[in-house]
């Protein structure tokens, strides 16, 4: 039987990008976060990378040799220690990551055949293993060191902070900034004279102003786990990914518009504020939102293929985020949002396939 391949029905579009290229340079673009995330915790945020990606590693080197037949060089496992790594606090034991590592690749990636075959984010999947076997462990964070007049001390993030002022303390009638303020949630020096310039100079002429905390939330100044912390750096890598065309734009827009939506409706109920009057700036920019919106739900395998299912995966994504933040016990939530849609996937490349022309 011949075997020559046949290419019919023109035309035809040829594309230069392959599989490990993208896979490469997404994580170029994420490494910057990465090590802003050592610069804030130390070197024991260093640590835990480091046992994430040399675990997963070699756990894909070893399969490699058992099947004769290496595939180091795609750079999916270094993706996945990678993201490991940047989901785990900077306080927790090296034996966490090189377990979070070895189910995301042993039991979620190789079990179903490798690269391409796998229903959930591997990374994702390890992360909420390790989450749900070692809850303790995966809640102690630290404020970061370059605070000043603040000590390497654990501490609770800007969002599990909340959940006990609301629902433990019943404290109501404020923002989230606010409650964060009264609890001596601290602040750094260059968010009180950064948000002082861009109040004097800028918004207050336009009737508007900033309150404190925001431009910490945005750099990263605040407790949480090692990678997610800084939306700027974040956005950087997606801003560049998005122009590659490497990352699809329809994923983040519909997480984004669905849950900020939401967040401006009914976000404020919880705080006892009313209608209309959720922080949307607070929500996007703590508990890896960013993150896990621009680098995790829009991991190519586990998305659906056609724009219309794109949409409605990160509608789905948007939705459940909300409910499980706002409601639910997580205090994050994305997580296991993005891992809830990844089993939807299948159904909605088959009833959202395009119908044939012609």
């Amino acid at each position: 039987m011949d075997e020559t391949l046949i290419i019919t029905g023109t035309p035809q579009l040829y594309n230069r990008t392959t599989t490990a290229r993208m896979i490469w340079t997404v994580c170029v673009w994420l490494l910057p976060a990465a090590l802003w995330g050592v610069y804030l915790y130390g070197m024991g945020a260093l640590k835990i990378l480091l046992a994430s990606l040399i675990a997963s590693l070699g756990i894909e080197g070893g399969i490699g040799l058992l099947r004769k037949e290496s595939t180091l060089q795609d750079g999916s496992a270094c993706l996945t220690g990678l993201l490991i790594g940047m989901l785990l606090p900077p306080t927790v034991p090296l034996f966490i990551p090189i377990l979070a590592a070895s189910f995301a690749l042993l039991v979620v990636k190789w079990s179903f055949g490798g690269l391409g075959k796998n229903w959930m984010n591997p990374a994702l999947a390890g992360w909420a293993f390790v989450t749900l076997s070692f809850p303790d462990q995966m809640r102690t964070y630290l404020f970061p060191t370059v605070v000043r007049g603040v000590d390497a001390v654990t501490s609770s993030t800007p969002l599990s902070l909340l959940k006990n002022k609301l629902f433990l303390e019943g404290v109501k009638g404020a923002s989230p900034m606010e409650i964060l303020a009264g609890a001596g949630f601290p602040r750094s020096l260059m968010d009180g004279t950064w948000t002082d310039w861009l109040n004097g100079k800028i918004l207050e002429p336009l009737g508007i102003l900033l309150p404190p905390g925001y431009i910490d939330l945005f750099f990263g100044f605040t407790p949480g786990a090692i990678g997610e912390t800084s939306a700027f750096l974040l956005l950087v890598g997606t801003i560049a990914l998005i122009g590659k065309g490497i990352l699809p734009w329809e994923v983040p827009l519909s997480v984004f518009s669905v849950f900020g939506t939401l967040v401006f409706l009914f976000g404020g109920l919880p705080y006892g504020l009313g209608w209309g009057a959720g922080d949307v700036l607070f929500q996007f920019c703590t508990g890896g939102f960013l993150l896990g919106a621009f680098y995790m739900a829009t991991d190519l395998v586990t998305s659906p293929l056609t724009k219309v299912g794109l949409l409605v995966y990160g509608a789905g994504i948007g939705g459940l985020t909300f409910l499980i933040r706002m409601y639910g016990g997580s205090g994050e939530g994305i997580g296991f949002a993005i891992l809830f849609m990844n089993v939807f996937v299948p159904l909605l490349n088959r009833f959202l396939a395009p119908g044939r022309k012609g």
